[in-house]
């Protein structure tokens, strides 16, 4: 079969065109996201708004779809602009060609992180309006910069703004992840992001000797510790096949420095882990331990982070969320298997969680290799296009609560 069955499809040709646009980091140009996001709203008849919550380079745009009963909390549907650098001699196809194979494989970065649900809620919105579909709540449609780096100059910052505070938003849908099997995994929380560096002093001296409290004897201990406290993690896993990745506290040594010379003990050495510190986990309990741990190897060590953010609640799926209520309806009705988790890694759902509003993450791209930052990310166009109709079901649901 050849590939123009889906070529010639109108939501293909804007997904491709959308995927064309080298959003790339390091440095990403949004303008040319902004001008085919303003051809989308003219085309849909939806006004456009464009902030700048930290600097005139990363914009966040901000489609709105007025409800019938606008002074409702509203939805906000929330997608990233920006995607992760590629490696072209890694790919079989141009990176940003969204070329389609005979099997329908749309190669392209960010078909699946995350260009393809931004597209997919136009594409639902699009079939909506011109069935004639009105709901009760404004619907606003989301693209920002920079979630690929944090958020910092995006979703973190525009959530503290009087611009978003003036959305109104009541609940907000972003990314989960593609799924190999039927299941669909479905995003209620994250854990917090902790960036903890150890700056270790200790004697210095000459390296023939035995001196005492060497930066190097308090790097071994502060290691040893993190490490017992991250094999304890791994046995949680191996012990309960209920748990996920998610689930459980993961410690990671991602960075080491110092010295001076090969023959010197150096009077400071410096450790970084990255910690992903599960829900389950007391953060001031945790950080005492750390203290405890410095204190008991001898002290002299400081500890700074480059990230440490707060404990944010998740999401309610249960009765008392009626979005979660309405969203579960829509799934149930379309027969989706839908496994709630608690997110791997982070995005922007912890900014709008943060300032205490539900927010899941959902990506319907089930049946499909998991390929977010890898070479030859792919989805294939019945995927994308069943997305959109699972997208259609949900967002009648969503804002009609």
């Amino acid at each position: 079969m050849s590939a123009s069955k889906w070529e010639s499809d109108e939501e293909i040709q804007y997904f491709r065109e959308y995927l064309r646009i080298p959003s790339v980091h390091p440095d990403p140009d949004y303008e040319p996201c902004l001008a085919f996001l303003r051809g989308q709203a003219k085309q849909l008849n939806l006004p456009i708004a464009v902030y700048y919550p930290a600097n005139d380079l990363n914009p966040v745009a901000i489609l709105t779809w007025e409800g019938l009963e606008p002074e409702l909390p509203s939805i906000l549907l929330n997608s990233h602009m920006d995607v992760v650098p590629v490696f072209p001699e890694n790919w079989t196809h141009p990176p940003f060609g969204a070329d389609i194979d005979e099997e329908g494989r749309i190669f392209a970065r960010g078909t699946q992180d995350m260009k393809c649900v931004g597209m997919q809620y136009l594409a639902a919105i699009r079939a909506l309006k011109r069935s004639g579909a009105r709901f009760k709540r404004t619907i606003h449609i989301s693209f920002v910069a920079d979630e690929e780096m944090g958020g910092r100059y995006g979703m973190r910052p525009f959530v503290t703004t009087d611009d978003f505070r003036a959305l109104n938003v009541g609940f907000g849908m972003d990314e989960g992840l593609a799924s190999p099997g039927e299941d669909i995994p479905l995003f209620y929380a994250e854990r917090a992001v902790w960036r903890v560096y150890f700056h270790i002093s200790g004697t210095a001296g000459h390296g023939s000797l035995l001196l005492p409290n060497t930066a190097g004897e308090k790097l071994n201990y502060i290691v040893g510790k993190m490490m017992e406290f991250r094999k304890v993690q791994v046995q949680r896993l191996q012990n309960n096949p209920e748990l996920v990745i998610g689930d459980v506290t993961t410690i990671n040594l991602t960075k080491v420095s110092g010295g001076v010379q090969s023959n010197v003990v150096p009077p400071l050495l410096m450790v970084c882990f990255d910690c992903r510190l599960a829900l389950d986990l007391d953060h001031q309990e945790f950080e005492e331990k750390l203290h405890k741990w410095c204190d008991d190897v001898g002290g002299g060590i400081e500890i700074t982070y480059e990230q440490k953010q707060p404990k944010v609640p998740p999401t309610a799926i249960d009765d008392s969320n009626p979005f979660w209520l309405a969203f579960k309806k829509a799934t149930d009705e379309l027969k989706l298997s839908i496994k709630p988790q608690i997110f791997t890694g982070g995005t922007d759902s912890r900014y709008i969680r943060q300032v205490g509003i539900p927010a899941l993450g959902f990506s319907p791209m089930n049946n499909t290799p998991v390929l977010l930052h890898d070479h030859d990310e792919f989805l294939q166009a019945d995927t994308y296009l069943r997305g959109v109709e699972i997208f259609k079901k949900i967002i009648s649901s969503v804002a009609n609560v």
